[in-house]
């Protein structure tokens, strides 16, 4: 996959970010580039990349903007958002979420448009698509 710097970069709260940092990172396979602790073992601010993307996340915090997020848990699993991530091998994702004993909520299939593919919830309840299609390598 070529390197890029996208510009656009999703942001998430969890109640417990430090644990979704570690089964972003276990799982899925992205670093950590900067992560700022806050008070309590909450997280302030995080950026985690994988090729030349990357999520941004903290924990939840009660205050009016902090209030306005909500986790699939809180809307009776209902999801706000989904993300598709891309992968050069699908398979050592899939197999790390297995031995994760992750929610699978898209089985591991081959598509019509040349990705390997599956869907995943993580621990709070966020739904992730991750495959081996790289819409901007279809475009070169």
């Amino acid at each position: 996959m070529p390197e890029s710097r996208s510009t656009v970069i999703p942001a998430m709260r969890y109640k417990d970010a430090p644990a979704a940092i570690d089964w972003l990172c276990n799982v899925i396979g992205f670093e950590r580039k900067a992560v700022y602790e806050g008070p309590n073992g909450t997280i302030g601010h995080a950026e985690l990349s994988l090729g030349g993307g990357m999520i941004m996340l903290g924990s939840a915090k009660d205050d009016e903007y902090g209030r306005s997020f909500k986790s699939p848990g809180e809307l009776g699993g209902f999801e706000t958002r989904g993300t598709y991530v891309v992968v050069p091998d699908a398979d050592a994702v899939h197999a790390r979420a297995i031995a994760a004993a992750a929610e699978i909520i898209r089985p591991l299939q081959d598509t019509p448009y040349g990705s390997r593919e599956f869907a995943v919830r993580d621990p709070e309840g966020h739904s992730w698509s991750v495959g081996t299609y790289d819409p901007w390598a279809a475009e070169a």
